[in-house]
């Protein structure tokens, strides 16, 4: 079986957020965090369902989470 991964699925906005959540979640997609405001939806899910969740109207784009994003401290000269 395949390990899940995080994910972070951005929204085209054509659809309203909560239908696509119920489809993401219908499809086996573990949702930890909408962000409404922005159109992107985080969770976790394995490879197989990642393949359903592509097919689900309104999705733009999925992203795996690295955690490789950082924002220095403040008063940082570098940012990335």
């Amino acid at each position: 079986m395949a390990a899940d991964k995080k994910w972070i699925i951005t929204l085209s906005g054509e659809r309203p957020v909560n239908t696509v959540k119920k489809e993401m979640t219908a499809s086996g997609f573990k949702i930890e965090q909408v962000l409404k405001d922005i159109g992107c939806i985080i969770g976790v899910a394995d490879d197989a369902v990642i393949k359903k969740v592509r097919k689900i109207p309104g999705v733009t784009d999925m992203s795996e989470d690295r955690g490789e994003f950082n924002i220095g401290p403040p008063d940082s000269p570098i940012t990335w």
